[in-house]
This record gives structure tokens, C-alpha cells and sequence, in this order.
């Protein structure tokens, strides 16, 4: 066994760690660590470019199956989720990933970092300035306007690898849900979003060529076991963080966490 694969593996596993914990804290999947993570792992295995970027994107839609259900379960026992929002985002959501993931094979990796880095940014911009908020108070009794945040919202998180949480929590939270249950909301939305999206790159890499081993379209296996393992004991840890946060200090710590996010995915995209 060479230092090579021993650190590839202790990269994915301390990977799944700190996603799991960020998505019980901040209603993420823990994309927004799994994908620039495990494409930087790739790409040092010689796996990189578009194919590394994809598969990173993928396997991380993947890893966020079990880590939703672990995080929404334990946001759930602590009653901060909203079954009512819920039940009308799943299934837009679901369809709007799917159609995402399918045509996910037209752009290249390139886009698909710029994507998540420009959300990234936006997004934290939207919580230190609430934008968003002044606009959503005034419909946010509307189905329609629930609706149609769910078609944008699924079919970018397809492009980004990430749960949604990133643009689904803020987005609930200016319809009027607290932020904690926003966040609990938003795990248990993540789940039919990675579920859409993993099906979507299952097919569209079907045939894909210079794949990693082990990999089912461009979903990589080892990675999806050994992170999305971890991630699953570790997202009730995060849950438990939350609940102890007052909402605006968590509000902050998820700012600078896109921040990071949106600095190292625009750099990768444009910086070299």
C-alpha cells in the first residue's frame, strides 16, 4: 500500500468528517467541502480537469444522501422542521436537480467551479446584507414563488455538488422560518437534491471516459463509502452545535464558510 493511496484515503476520510459536522450545523450537505476537497485529491492522483471536477461534483451529491437523512433526522428529533415546506419543495426539487444533473455533462469543470464560487459569494453577501429577505417577506405566503425558488435552486445545486442548504436555508429563512428550523428544513431538502442529482450524473457519465476506478458514471465508489461514512456519525455532532448557537452567531459563522468556499472555487476556475 503506497504513501499515495494512504493519504488519498486519509483525505477523504477527515473530508468526511468536517462535512458531516457542517451539515448538521448549518443545514448544508457539506458540497461545499466534499467538492473542492475531493477534486483536489483527484487531480493529485492524476485525475484532473473536467473529469476530476465532475466526478467531484457527483460522488458529492452521492456522499449527501446519507448525510441528509443523519442531519435531518437529528433536526427533526429536536423539532425544528418544517414538514409543511418541506412536502411542497421535494418534489420541484427533485425534478428541477434531475434535469440539472442530466445536462451537467454539456459544461465543463471550469464552469462548474465558477458556479459554485459566484453562489458562494452571493449568497454570503445576501446574509451580512439581507436582500433577499426584503424582497421574499412580501410573497411568502405564495406557493408559486416557493415553487420556482425550488426549480433555480434544484437545478444550481445539481451544477455546484452541494445538499442545497447553501440556498435553501437563507432562502427559507426569508420566508419567515427561524433560522433554526430554516437549517433543519434545509438538511431534509438536501436529501431529494442529492438523491435527483446523483441519478442525473449516474447517467449522463455513463459513458464517460478516464474515469477513476471503481466508479459508476461519474460517481466514485471509494470516495462515496469512505466519506459519506464518516460524514453520517459525525452530521448529529454538528446538529447538537447548532441548537447551542444563538441564530445570529450561526447566521456569521455560515457567511465566512461560503466566503472560503467561493474564494477557493473562483480561484480554481480563473486562477491558473
Amino acid at each position: 500500500m503506497n504513501s499515495e493511496f494512504i493519504s488519498f484515503v486519509a483525505g477523504l476520510l477527515l473530508t468526511g468528517a468536517l462535512s458531516g459536522i457542517l451539515a448538521g450545523l448549518l443545514g448544508i450537505g457539506g458540497g461545499g467541502i466534499i467538492v473542492p476537497a475531493l477534486a483536489l485529491a483527484l487531480a493529485a492522483m492524476g485525475y484532473g480537469g473536467n473529469v476530476g471536477q465532475h466526478v467531484a461534483v457527483a460522488t458529492s451529491l452521492a456522499i449527501i444522501i446519507p448525510i441528509g437523512i443523519s442531519s435531518a433526522r437529528s433536526h427533526y428529533m429536536k423539532g425544528a422542521l418544517d414538514i409543511p415546506t418541506l412536502k411542497l419543495w421535494a418534489p420541484v426539487i427533485f425534478l428541477a436537480t434531475l434535469a440539472g444533473g442530466l445536462s451537467a455533462g454539456f459544461f465543463s469543470g471550469k464552469v462548474l467551479q465558477a458556479v459554485l464560487g459566484f453562489m458562494a459569494f452571493f449568497i454570503a453577501a445576501n446574509i451580512f446584507l439581507p436582500f433577499q429577505q426584503r424582497l421574499m417577506s412580501r410573497i411568502q405566503g405564495s406557493s408559486i414563488a416557493h415553487r420556482v425558488c425550488a426549480v433555480v435552486i434544484g437545478y444550481l445545486c445539481a451544477l455546484m455538488g452541494t445538499g442545497g442548504g447553501a440556498l435553501t436555508v437563507p432562502t427559507l429563512a426569508a420566508f419567515g422560518l427561524s433560522m433554526h428550523t430554516a437549517v433543519g428544513t434545509g438538511a431534509a431538502i438536501g436529501v431529494p437534491i442529492a438523491i435527483a442529482g446523483t441519478l442525473g450524473f449516474l447517467i449522463s457519465g455513463w459513458n464517460a471516459t478516464g474515469l477513476p476506478p471503481f466508479s459508476l458514471g461519474y460517481i466514485n465508489l471509494p470516495a462515496l463509502v469512505l466519506i459519506g461514512g464518516v460524514a453520517s456519525l459525525t452530521a448529529p455532532m454538528g446538529a447538537k452545535l447548532a441548537h447551542n448557537l444563538p441564530a445570529k452567531t450561526l447566521k456569521k459563522v455560515f457567511a465566512v464558510f461560503l466566503i472560503v468556499v467561493g474564494v477557493s472555487m473562483l480561484w480554481a476556475a480563473f486562477g491558473r
